[in-house]
């Protein structure tokens, strides 16, 4: 690499999220220079060290291109005016600086930093403002100083400043002693990351510290899949492969022995499990144990009520079929009920009734789910108020010594409920259910309905398909299809999709299929669609109405390629939609965007769906309006919590779970091949209320549907319930 020295002239162009300069730098023989590279917030004044390497733009001519960076203090008068003037040291503006320079000369600086109350003898500068002045400087050499230290450990800039807005002034610290807890606490930084800085900083390679990270973070990564646990033998052979190093060699009985290792210590458990030793963070293997538990003692608690006639049933309105009926009969012993079924099967009908048997033996009913729209869906259905179960169990901030987040109900303050009615029961995953259970107070009903042929939960486990498989849960299945939803073929052909026989394709008002192979056409097609065809045939909205769903993140007709496309179509820039950058995404004014990460201080949570309606450029802040029970709610966005959202004009179908849509518009390719499933293919026809556009080939289609492999989920809750009974 070449290397650059000189101070900073001129800022020509600056993104605060992306760190991306563009400016100019006077090298010591009065040349001035092009620079271009991602670069903390400097200031004009500042000397600079560069390395990195020239280049010629087509259009802007010969520039340095910045890899790493250094800072020294200004070694002239001007170049320090220029520093102390730039904006970036509080209380000072061009004429302070002019002064204190005139009093100070080149020790300025110094003085500042070693003997600010010197400040004072300027006149107009009292000791506050001498004190504000010192503080900020200070401020500034440190943020330097921590990017500069990350910076020598091969961390890119931009990572730089994401670690010290986690850690502060700590970082240092904390890197050094620790540099393995950034994959875990640092959103956006893997174990990869975290480990090419401890090589850097002279860990051994099969070093014991090493490996224990290596452990405990595969099994993290694990629970971003969907599992509870990992077999020992995968781990063993997983972290092996992730350490692998050419000087030194991991393993899987080095790994084995720290396995071991953590497991004495209480960080992992290992149990066996039928014939697979199961290695358990310890978090999820106590809820595992917990909920197996609590589960059986409710489904053997028994609270007899008078049980509700059909014809008071009917009298409401509500005519109910066998399997309905053998569900509001179980509850009228039961402690514990799952009902389960797909569309059109009267699930809603049957909450419905329960609530009426519940009411009419003067019990008091709670309802939840999972997500804010699927309870704003219950809500209406119902016509009693459902949260979400964050909000059922009181997500808040906790009172006392280091404040935090907790559920605010539990064993010690229970529900103050009866009944407890769980709708889109499969999305839950266990960490959640866990947190249900132990707020279900005792003599409480526990009702969960849900559809377990859709795809599983996002978070660890597959708590509905285990407690159905368990075989030892009271189980009712809705199997028989409506005469109000026969007339759907939405309804019709995803009980298809789910026996493994091919849609209908033709004759129907609310399914259609577009034959086309060519994923180019396609998506030319599906932004047709999406902008002209169907907001003129349905009379809907074209961003709130229509959702297109896709298998995959990457590639041609993936949700990363098609949200640049359908944003560009359906809300392109124009002067009164502000933006603001992040990395490759452009956030605009009235954009559809979807939260990525569970935030329990803002109360939305992964898979959560909004628009953008304001953008404050100066700041990088934003406003969202997300839908909920008792209407739409805006959440404030600080520019370092934008990370937490994405375009969501397309989101992939695991993300939709738990949402439903007027249309859904779902590509269906054989580039696609790998994620072709199908309880994918019949969860994303699901997701549809009045109209499903399939886009693709009927061999694509084939594929999915004689794909019946369901992906493993390592999860041991129904082999629990089994031995527990």
């Amino acid at each position: 690499m070449e290397s650059l020295e000189g101070t900073l002239e001129r800022i020509t162009y600056y993104n605060e999220d992306t760190l991306f300069m563009v400016a100019r730098l006077r090298s010591d023989d009065e040349q001035l220079h092009a620079i271009i590279g991602n670069l903390p917030r400097l200031s004009v004044g500042e000397r600079l060290v560069l390395q990195g390497e020239w280049t010629v733009h087509r259009d802007y001519g010969r520039q340095f291109k910045v890899y790493r960076y250094e800072t020294q203090a200004p070694h002239n008068e001007k170049g320090i005016r220029n520093f102390l003037a730039s904006g970036l040291i509080k209380g000072v503006g061009p004429a302070t600086a002019e002064k204190i320079v005139e009093h100070f000369g080149l020790e300025a600086l110094d003085i500042i930093a070693g003997e600010p109350e010197r400040l004072c003898e300027i006149p107009g500068i009292g000791e506050k403002k001498a004190a504000v002045i010192a503080e900020s400087l200070q401020e500034r050499q440190q943020i330097i100083k921590v990017m500069t230290f990350l910076q020598s450990y091969g961390v890119s800039v931009g990572y730089a400043a994401r670690i010290y807005r986690r850690y502060g002034d700590d970082t240092v610290a904390i890197v050094s002693e620790n540099p393995y807890r950034l994959a875990s606490e640092v959103f956006g930084i893997g174990f990869k990351t975290a480990d090419k800085i401890a090589l850097e900083m002279g860990l051994a390679p099969n070093s014991p510290h090493r490996l224990r990270a290596a452990i405990l973070f595969q099994l993290m990564q694990a629970q971003e899949q969907g599992h509870v646990f990992l077999p020992l033998e995968e781990l063993c052979q997983q972290v092996a492969a992730a350490l692998v190093s050419k000087t030194e060699t991991v393993t899987t009985e080095m790994v084995k022995e720290e396995i071991e290792y953590l497991a004495e210590h209480r960080r992992l458990v290992l149990e066996q499990l039928e014939e697979i030793t199961a290695v358990y963070l310890t978090a999820l293997y106590q809820a595992e144990c917990y909920v197996a538990a609590r589960l059986l003692e409710l489904a053997d608690s028994r609270s007899l009520l008078q049980a509700v006639e059909p014809a008071a049933l009917a009298a409401d309105g509500l005519t109910l079929a066998p399997a309905q009926q053998q569900a509001v009969q179980q509850a009228v012993e039961a402690g514990l009920l799952v009902i389960t079924g797909g569309p059109g099967t009267g699930k809603t009908t049957t909450i419905r009734a329960l609530i009426t048997l519940f009411h009419r033996n003067g019990l008091e009913v709670m309802l939840a789910a999972p997500t804010g729209r699927a309870a704003k869906r219950m809500t209406e259905a119902t016509g009693l108020e459902a949260k979400t179960i964050h909000r059922l169990l009181e997500y808040a901030q906790t009172e006392g010594e280091g404040p935090g987040f907790a559920f605010q109900r539990h064993e010690e303050r229970p529900l103050q409920a009866h009944a407890v009615i769980i709708d889109e029961a499969s999305m839950v995953d266990l960490p959640l259910f866990y947190y249900l259970l132990k707020a279900i107070p005792e003599g409480c009903k526990l009702i969960l309905v849900g559809d377990m042929d859709q795809l599983p939960s996002v978070g660890p486990g597959n708590v509905l398909r285990d407690l159905i498989t368990s075989a030892v849960i009271p189980v009712v299945r809705l199997r028989q299809i409506f005469r109000q939803a026969e007339d759907s073929m939405i309804v019709t052909n995803a009980h298809r999709v789910n026996e493994g026989q091919l849609p209908l394709l033709n004759g129907s008002s609310d399914f259609f299929f577009i034959q086309e192979a060519d994923p180019d056409i396609i998506l030319q097609q599906i932004l047709q669609l999406c902008s002209v065809r169907l907001p003129r045939y349905k009379n809907r909205d074209p961003i709130d109405d229509i959702q297109v769903l896709s298998p995959m993140r990457r590639h041609r007709l993936g949700v990363e390629q098609l949200n640049i496309q359908l944003q560009a179509t359906l809300n392109p820039p124009a002067p009164h939609k502000p933006e603001l950058k992040l990395g490759h995404t452009t956030f605009r004014l009235g954009d559809k965007v979807m939260q990525i990460r569970n935030n329990y201080q803002k109360e939305v949570f992964n898979g959560d769906v909004g628009r953008i309606t304001y953008i404050n450029t100066d700041d990088g802040e934003m406003m969202v309006m997300y839908p909920d029970v008792g209407g739409a709610r805006e959440v404030f966005y600080e520019q370092a919590e934008l990370e937490e959202l994405v375009l969501a004009y397309a989101t992939s179908v695991h993300k939709s779970q738990g949402s439903e849509y007027p249309i859904v518009v779902l590509p269906v390719v054989t580039q696609h091949y790998i994620l072709l499933q199908k309880n994918l293919l019949y969860t994303a026809i699901t997701r549809a209320k009045e109209l499903v556009v399939l886009i693709g080939t009927k061999k694509a289609l084939g594929i999915a549907v004689r794909n019946n492999k369901v992906a493993t989920r390592y999860s041991g809750l129904a082999t629990r319930l089994m031995n527990y009974r």
